[in-house]
């Protein structure tokens, strides 16, 4: 009994094996059927690629540098006079207007000179009148004045009148000097940190300053171009001022928009350079002293260019090249001549034409002669973003 019961089993372990083996060869088979399948339906189908139109545009020529943002005006506000600051009547980083109450010396020394210059000049009025009268007198007495005593007092006359000429200038400089205790913004523009306290001494010979102001309304950029481009530059100032952009150092992100100022008297022989100056109104204050730019210098502007993105450009051995798709949506290799590029856009002197259509993504999968399917971007926002031609 147990002998033919281990014969069962055995049996039954061989009929599983065996329905085993049978299922994994058959699918193998379906899967190796369905690779083959696959790999002869993928080489009969075309490539997806994305294109875009070789454009004609005007395109604008710009020189790119680096540049440091610098103030219009700076000013460092010195005291004119010595004494102690009794006020301080700005913020720090605050914007302020020419003529604005910046700080207040304790004015009552000058005021006490001012007040007694003017009793100066009352107590010489008092005197000249006096003397005038004494002249007065003098001459109705006619000959029996002597001459030499109408002379004196004419004389004490002159004397007098010039005395309070003095006294009027006195009084001028005493109110002057009253005048510069009450410390005023020269400049518009913002106050820096400031280098006093209230209580401090300050001196009119010392120095260092209350504050310093720097002028961003409007801001001015220091770049530099190559000497070679000089008369490039030189040739389009001569007809309107440069347009001049600064942008953001990553160049993401521009700033600002002004006008080529100023073109450097000489040209730096160290480096081969020639220093430029573009003003820029900053009335939203993009522009903040010592910050470093990127800008670009539009020289001229090439109309109607054939212009391409820069990705449908390819490097090789022989130099530069695009694939271009033909009628029968096959690609092409073009072997193309780059004269500018700038903002993801070159210009194509040669090898191209207006209309034409190239690869700007999938270029790696393909070779001279594939078959390709375009996807073509569709700005529709009721239709698919994609579709396939």
């Amino acid at each position: 009994m147990n002998k033919s019961r281990g014969t069962r089993w055995i049996l039954l372990a061989l009929v599983v094996a065996g329905l085993g083996y049978y299922g994994w060869q058959r699918v193998g088979d379906e899967h190796q059927k369905a690779a083959a399948n696959g790999g002869q339906k993928g080489s009969r189908g075309a490539v997806r690629v994305s294109v875009a139109a070789v454009e004609k545009a005007d395109f604008p020529v710009y020189l790119t540098s680096l540049g440091t943002v610098q103030a219009f005006n700076t000013v460092v506000v010195r005291s004119r006079v010595d004494g102690q600051i009794d006020k301080i009547a700005f913020t720090e980083g605050q914007l302020v207007k020419q003529g604005d109450l910046l700080a207040e010396i304790d004015p009552r020394p000058y005021q006490a000179v001012l007040d007694q210059a003017k009793a100066k000049k009352e107590q010489d009025e008092a005197n000249l009148a006096n003397t005038n009268l004494d002249l007065q007198r003098y001459i109705k007495l006619g000959e029996f004045a002597t001459r030499q005593q109408l002379d004196t007092q004419h004389s004490a006359v002159t004397q007098l009148t010039a005395q309070i000429a003095a006294d009027v200038a006195a009084i001028s400089n005493a109110q002057t000097q009253l005048d510069y205790t009450q410390i005023s913004a020269p400049i518009s523009g913002v106050v820096g940190l400031r280098l006093v306290d209230i209580g401090n001494i300050v001196n009119a010979s010392q120095q260092t300053g209350i504050v310093t102001i720097t002028q961003i309304e409007p801001i001015a950029v220091i770049f530099t171009a190559p000497e070679d481009q000089l008369p490039d530059i030189k040739n389009a100032q001569g007809a309107n001022p440069l347009k001049t952009i600064a942008i953001t150092t990553d160049g993401k992100r521009p700033l600002a928009e002004g006008k080529l100022a100023v073109v450097n008297n000489q040209v730096d022989t160290t480096s081969g350079t020639i220093r430029l100056k573009a003003v820029f109104e900053n009335s939203d204050h993009a522009l903040w002293p010592g910050q470093s730019v990127s800008t670009r210098l539009l020289i001229r502007t090439l109309k109607d260019a054939t212009v391409v993105p820069d990705e449908a450009i390819q490097h090789g051995t022989d130099g530069l090249y695009v694939y271009a798709v033909d009628q029968n949506s096959k690609a092409e290799l073009r072997k193309v001549t780059v004269s500018q590029s700038i903002d993801g856009r070159s210009v194509i002197e040669q090898g191209l034409s207006p209309g034409e259509r190239v690869i700007t993504a999938g270029q790696f999968k393909i070779a001279p002669g594939t078959p390709v399917s375009i996807a073509v971007a569709n700005s529709d926002p009721t239709q698919p973003k994609v579709r396939e031609e």
